[in-house]
């Protein structure tokens, strides 16, 4: 196995540097994605607790209802610029943005901060790694 990658390398020298290259940018993006602006779950229990941060949840609905940390307000991602009021009161506040696995919730906040929610953060891993970390959820 090894012996036919060695030998695909050297022939075909252009195409495995390109994945190298592609593959690189891929990881720097990627690693400096995740380094913006998120925060753990832990650092989200602080700010929750501390700084009574809200919790903005950008699931769809059916999501929401399964499972969501307590006190979380549901506006699906899709539906954000048309409920941006619901927000209002709490334009000072902290705000964490969870969506299903991390992925999605930095487009949200980059639209909370161009309407002017500068402590907008996201989850980092989402919903999911707040179920991971073992913390609480609600279900109705």
């Amino acid at each position: 196995m090894i012996d036919q990658l060695l030998e695909f390398a050297q022939n075909h020298p252009l195409l495995v540097g390109a994945f190298v290259v592609v593959l690189l940018a891929w990881l720097a993006f990627e690693s400096r994605r995740s380094a913006s602006g998120g925060v753990s779950s832990g650092e989200a229990t602080n700010l929750i607790n501390r700084e009574d941060a809200m919790v903005l949840d950008v699931r769809e609905i059916k999501e929401f209802k399964a499972g969501h940390i307590a006190g979380a307000v549901n506006v699906p991602a899709g539906k954000l610029d048309t409920n941006m009021q619901r927000l209002e009161k709490h334009r000072d506040k902290p705000i964490i943005v969870v969506d299903k696995m991390g992925q999605h919730g930095g487009s949200v906040v980059t639209k909370l901060h161009k309407a002017g929610f500068a402590g907008a953060r996201r989850l980092k891993g989402g919903h999911a790694q707040w179920v991971a970390d073992g913390l609480p959820v609600v279900t109705r």
